[in-house]
């Protein structure tokens, strides 16, 4: 493996040299004074690609037996790197090489019984992960920059030469970078349009409320979604920017998952992080306020959200689920709850935050741990199994990508994830954007509705071209 050290500069305009990549990722952790971003990861030539859809699982576009969650594992395995094999110095990098893409939804599929997911239009994969032996890290807190080559899939000496050919290549592609990325352009607009109309939509959310009163469930997450045709020449870099600049968030995802699919994420929410030597936290988000340009109105949200017994109750559900799931997987007396329905405030929103954790099982890797929790339970509900069929007979269209998660796996074993909330994916010549919220027996329909817009708007306002 080799680590290089190079010189810093904006992760966000070093993409520009990438961008057009066909399966460009770049894990962008866009929030400003955010303990969660500091790392940011670019990627842009994977040397494998694994999807999966209604047809079966390919790598490198050829159908393979299994599904999608033991070839991922199958892949991450062969080219495997050993912590010895990882040079201590001078790199702190967590992440050096390794599959970076998304999950989607629809992936529980494989892991429980559930109904046989609606057709969509467009057509979205169901899982999209490039595997990656080279990639760019910056660190955003100590300013450093490091490129990360490690010969995969090659082993021994050609593993060697390979790491140091990539690394020039990548490096080479870097300097064609503009130094600062430019501001947002908001000239070329479209509008997003709802799928459903504002009543269908709450009396849907009547609907999973009957369901909790009549027992069958505690909360359902129930969502909607928005389409929009791509403005002719609006590129996936620049709606980016647009969204990066509305809502800068610490698990802000641009992947280009093909050449007719990206996914422009400003999600806030952590799914699941992994470290090397098996611990493992979640942050489920349950509980939203809008923010308010008066400092003081501002202020008075974040004291009522804090004091929403609604709102917390809704919060402690999915800590119990989360909770449950972890136990799975993790060591006996191992998971805990260090922090639950902590404020934590972002560009348009408040949130109630909680933070669980525990520690691997002996043997057990990041494919495990996503086996036994995915998809994340604040986007589900409790029980979770009950919360989605129900999620599929109320919602018309599946769910794509969104609600998924994106992620980085290592070869060594380290992951970390996003689950995919305020995003924006663009398949073909259509623009999709998806909003909801956690339902639970106090529910109001309006309020819920209300609470979506506030959800989507930075997606909306990125496509309507409204920057303030």
């Amino acid at each position: 493996m080799l680590i290089v050290e190079i010189p810093y500069r904006d992760p966000f305009a070093a993409l520009h040299a990438f961008a057009d990549a066909p399966y460009c990722a770049f894990l962008d952790s866009a929030a400003e004074g955010d303990a969660r971003a500091r790392w940011s990861y670019l990627g842009a030539d994977p040397f494998q690609v694994i999807t999966s859809a209604a047809d079966g699982v390919r790598v490198d576009g050829r159908i393979v037996p299994g599904n999608p969650f033991d070839v991922l594992a199958q892949s991450l395995a062969k080219n495997a790197i050993a912590a010895n094999a990882v040079p201590a110095e001078p790199s702190p990098v967590p992440f050096r090489g390794g599959a970076m893409g998304y999950l989607g939804y629809e992936l529980g599929r494989h892991l429980e019984r559930l109904p046989a997911p609606r057709p969509a239009n467009p057509a979205v994969p169901e899982l999209v992960l490039g595997l990656y032996d080279t990639v760019l890290a910056f660190d955003r807190l100590e300013r450093r920059a490091f490129i990360v080559s490690t010969g995969r899939p090659e082993h021994g000496a050609a593993a060697q030469d390979r790491a140091m050919a990539r690394a020039a290549a990548v490096r080479r592609r870097l300097d064609t970078a503009p130094a600062t990325a430019p501001e947002p352009d908001f000239s070329l607009t479209g509008r997003f349009v709802p799928e459903q109309p504002r009543a269908q939509v709450e009396a849907s959310i009547a609907r999973v409320i009957e369901y909790i009163r009549a027992g069958d469930i505690f909360q359902a997450n129930l969502t909607q979604q928005m389409r929009a045709a791509l403005p002719p020449g609006l590129s996936d870099l620049t709606l980016y920017a647009r969204l990066r600049a509305l809502s800068p968030s610490p698990f802000a995802a641009f992947l280009r998952a093909g050449p007719d699919l990206s996914v422009l994420s400003a999600s806030p929410e952590r799914f699941l992080s992994l470290d090397p030597d098996g611990r493992v936290e979640t942050r489920p988000i349950k509980g939203t306020r809008r923010r308010s340009p008066d400092p003081q109105e501002d202020a008075r949200l974040a004291a009522a959200l804090l004091a929403s017994e609604k709102d917390r109750a809704e919060n402690l559900m999915i800590v119990d689920l989360l909770r449950n799931d972890l136990s799975r997987v993790c060591q006996v007396g191992s998971v805990k709850v260090p922090a639950l329905c902590a404020l934590e405030t972002f560009a348009s929103v408040h949130h109630l935050v909680s933070v669980v954790e525990g520690r691997l099982k002996e043997g057990l890797g990041p494919v495990d741990l996503l086996t036994a929790c995915f998809p994340g339970g604040s986007i589900t509900g409790a029980p979770k199994i009950r919360a989605m069929e129900i999620i599929h007979e109320l919602e018309p269209v599946p769910r794509g990508v969104y609600c998924g998660s994106v992620c980085w796996i290592g070869f060594d074993g380290a992951m970390d994830s996003s689950i995919v909330i305020r995003t924006i994916t663009r398949a073909g010549e259509t623009l999709l954007a998806q909003a909801g919220g956690g339902i639970v027996a106090d529910s109001d329909p309006v309020d819920e509705y209300e609470e979506s817009l506030v959800k989507l708007s930075p997606m909306l306002r990125a496509l309507s071209g409204d920057p303030s």
